[in-house]
């Protein structure tokens, strides 16, 4: 069988991995031990549902020898049970692996970086910008990762006109990814006296966190620069130039961080946004190659495309790409996004498998 011989490769490879996790030269060579650690955990599941699938067809035979052979009524009849119960898992392990031997984004594990940007509609665009972010906030409170304010510029009327931050845990990339594109609010703004529904918009933009690994910056290329933190409306938070200001030369790409009071802490968090903007540009050439053929993932570059509507007069949220609408508005914006996630998820997950195909 075709998927055997696959799951035996994977099997040979992953105890290759094991063995070289031990060995003192890969050892001492962080970067490529780092590297086969992250591979070997990869296939570990694969190869535990394999494990699985090998005793569950060894079982099958066994019960559909018993049927051909036995003759005591009882033992054919607890035969039966068996092979039925295996039968029906068997086709559920195959349906799981098919899905685990989809080629991974090896961005997936990664942290994010989420930027949250309002659009047009004035004051209400930076309301239903905070929102956004308290929704994810919330979210990512449910999943145990930590959340780091990088840069914001709150709206005048209350939310952001603008609000970077990192998100912190396993796998938050893998999920936070399909929030980039444009949201879209429809309710009567608190500034509306006559009842009028207004719609505004916001844009998110998720993106893979670099690590030292993927980008290796040249310090002779940034410039760095320090000044005193500012509140809102440019009120002095500290006297000490604690803020960081980091300009990558050949690229032109600027990073502030002013959110810790330590300049140490801002430089390290600036650090870590360059290297993500660095590899964000790279990362979007793949983004763009794979945009066109798959419906659930909208390119970082292309911020006007509209992925999500929340209608606040009938209650419901409409994701675009796949046609999913859902009445719990509420529920959604105080973070529990985990259907509309899943079922993106699983769109993806169907797209790809007709890739591998």
């Amino acid at each position: 069988m075709e998927i055997i011989d696959k799951l035996e490769d994977i099997k040979t490879k992953w105890e290759t991995l094991g063995e070289q996790l031990n060995d003192p030269e890969i050892i001492g060579d962080m970067k490529r031990f780092v590297k086969i650690n992250k591979d070997y955990k990869e296939l570990e599941p694969i190869v535990a549902a394999f494990k699985e699938y090998k005793n569950l067809l060894a079982n099958i035979e066994e019960a559909k020898e018993i049927l051909k052979n036995e003759k005591d009524d009882d033992m054919r009849e607890m035969a039966q049970e068996e092979l039925n119960e295996a039968e029906q898992r068997r086709e559920t392990i195959e349906e799981e692996i098919r899905v685990m031997l989809i080629p991974k984004d090896p961005t997936d594990d990664k942290n994010a970086v989420m930027e949250i940007r309002a659009g047009s509609g004035g004051d209400e665009a930076s309301i239903f910008a905070g929102d956004l972010y308290r929704m994810y906030i919330r979210y990512c409170e449910t999943k145990g990762w930590k959340i780091e304010v990088v840069e914001l510029n709150e709206g005048t009327a209350g939310g952001f006109k603008e609000i970077v931050f990192n998100v912190i845990g396993d796998g938050a990339y893998g999920l936070l990814k399909f929030e980039s594109g444009v949201h879209r609010v429809q309710r009567v703004p608190k500034t509306e006296t006559q009842g009028r529904i207004h719609t505004s918009a916001a844009s998110v933009v998720v993106l893979p966190e670099a690590e030292e690994f993927d980008v290796e910056l040249n310090e002779k290329d940034i410039r760095k620069e320090t000044f005193c933190a500012s509140g809102p409306g440019g009120q002095s938070v500290n006297t000490t130039y604690s803020a960081v200001r980091l300009t990558h030369i050949p690229s032109g790409i600027v990073v502030s961080c002013q959110d810790e009071k330590s300049q140490i802490k801002n430089l390290a968090t600036a650090m870590k946004v360059l290297r993500t903007r660095l590899y964000e540009q790279e990362y979007n050439k793949y983004l763009e190659s794979i945009a066109s053929q798959r419906k659930t993932m909208v390119s970082t570059g292309d911020r006007s495309a509209k992925i999500r509507t929340y209608n606040y007069p009938q209650g419901r949220v409409t994701d675009h790409r796949i046609n999913l609408t859902i009445y719990n508005l509420q529920a959604i914006i105080d973070g529990d996004i985990n259907e509309i996630i899943e079922k993106l998820q699983m769109a993806e997950n169907a797209e790809r498998l007709k890739e591998n195909i």
